[in-house]
């Protein structure tokens, strides 16, 4: 378990923060904060047969159900054969339901099921539980410089689409 009262290693960042010496820092906190953070869930995604791309499929269609296939491929990056064989396999357990789309009955809507709706909070409780821990250890200003940055290494349109999230519930 890790120690909650540990003191923290980072230096405060310098005036001169975009040094090549200080933004290696931000990339190798990155790296090594985004490695921490899915190990959380590595357990529990063994338990339920699944991997990485199955549960960042799962929570997106938790966040905005009936997301069409193009929005997730949009907001997972990856290739439609990637995403079909994802897909297919979460259907085929249960996690997931598709249906035409309302608009454009040529699209398919994405929607969790009860058992994927229950599979996804139990992966994302340790995430949850990781980002509390780390969120509380930082302090609420940290948290905001932490969403300013990331939010500035997104593409205009990733930015969109993040702001979108959750709010068509």
């Amino acid at each position: 378990m890790p120690d909650e009262n540990f003191l923290s290693q980072v230096p405060a960042a310098s005036a001169l923060f975009l040094r090549e010496e200080e933004v290696r820092r931000g990339i190798e906190y990155l790296f090594f904060g985004h490695g921490a953070l899915w190990r959380a869930t590595d357990a529990r995604l063994a338990e339920n047969g699944l991997g990485r791309a199955h549960y960042r499929a799962l929570y997106f269609i938790a966040r905005a159900p009936g997301l069409t296939i193009s929005d997730l491929l949009a907001l997972l990056g990856i290739t439609k054969q990637s995403l079909g064989r994802v897909v297919k396999e979460l259907e085929a357990r249960d996690f997931l339901a598709t249906r035409p789309g309302n608009r454009d009955r040529r699209q398919k809507e994405l929607r969790l099921t009860a058992a994927g709706r229950a599979v996804e909070a139990a992966i994302f409780q340790p995430l949850r539980d990781a980002m509390s821990r780390a969120y509380t250890h930082a302090g609420q200003q940290a948290v905001t410089g932490f969403w300013h940055v990331n939010e500035a290494l997104m593409t205009p349109r990733d930015r969109a689409r993040a702001a979108k999230l959750g709010t068509e519930n």
